[in-house]
């Protein structure tokens, strides 16, 4: 008995950690595409999507889900970050056309890969479950989402920057809660333990990118 117990031990290890590398090497490459895409979007001013962002999206991610468990799920994974890179390079556009605009994207860029690599390294290494943030979690993106549509529809900055707030914090439990769910064997399919990190790691480094702007930025 004890036996079965190591094997099944042993293979769920190696099941996650294939999981885990998986999920790693694919958002690595979604980022790079998505930063070509971004970059062929600033190279073609295109303007800013808006609100029209949300219905490619949310058609983008259900697909991506629908098709998790095939090969098509890799080709809606790089159409949904493919697709968010080019809302990505209007909005650098415009930071871009401050006077200190590169500095704050690469900030927040670096902010960004910083409070990443800190939070993934932490349950890494303590590995401890944060399986009980995700009601709270969901509940609160809930929130901040309806708050920031009201404060762009109704322009209002200052709730936009309590919003931004927001999502920094709840991106970052997102990453904990992520991650936990990867290693504690949560979440077995690596292209939407992938999404999940994109996600989180897209909305924090816009939201870190508009408190910089809105405090640091020279135009």
């Amino acid at each position: 008995m004890q036996s079965i117990s190591t094997a099944r031990s042993e293979s769920q290890i190696l099941a996650t950690n294939k999981v885990l590398k998986n999920t790693y090497a694919l958002l690595a490459m979604t980022l790079i595409f998505s930063a070509a895409t971004a970059g062929i979007s600033m190279s073609l001013n295109l303007p800013q999507f808006g609100l029209l962002t949300l219905v490619p999206y949310f058609i983008l991610l259900f697909l991506t889900t629908k098709f998790r468990d095939s090969s098509l799920g890799l080709v809606f994974v790089f159409m949904l970050t493919g697709f968010m890179g080019l809302t990505l390079g209007p909005i650098l556009n415009a930071y871009m056309a401050m006077t200190n605009g590169s500095q704050l994207i690469m900030t927040a860029l670096g902010g960004t890969g910083a409070i990443f690599l800190a939070l993934s390294g932490y349950v890494l290494t303590s590995r401890k479950d944060f399986s009980f943030m995700g009601g709270f979690l969901m509940v609160g993106i809930l929130v901040a989402f309806l708050a920031g549509l009201g404060a762009f529809i109704f322009e209002m900055p200052v709730l936009s920057l309590a919003v931004s707030g927001m999502f920094i914090l709840l991106m970052s439990g997102m990453i904990l809660y992520q991650t936990s769910e990867i290693i504690h064997g949560g979440e077995t399919n690596y292209i939407m333990a992938t999404v999940s990190l994109y996600i989180s790691l897209y909305n924090m480094f816009l939201s870190l990118l508009q408190i910089l702007g809105a405090f640091g930025g020279d135009d």
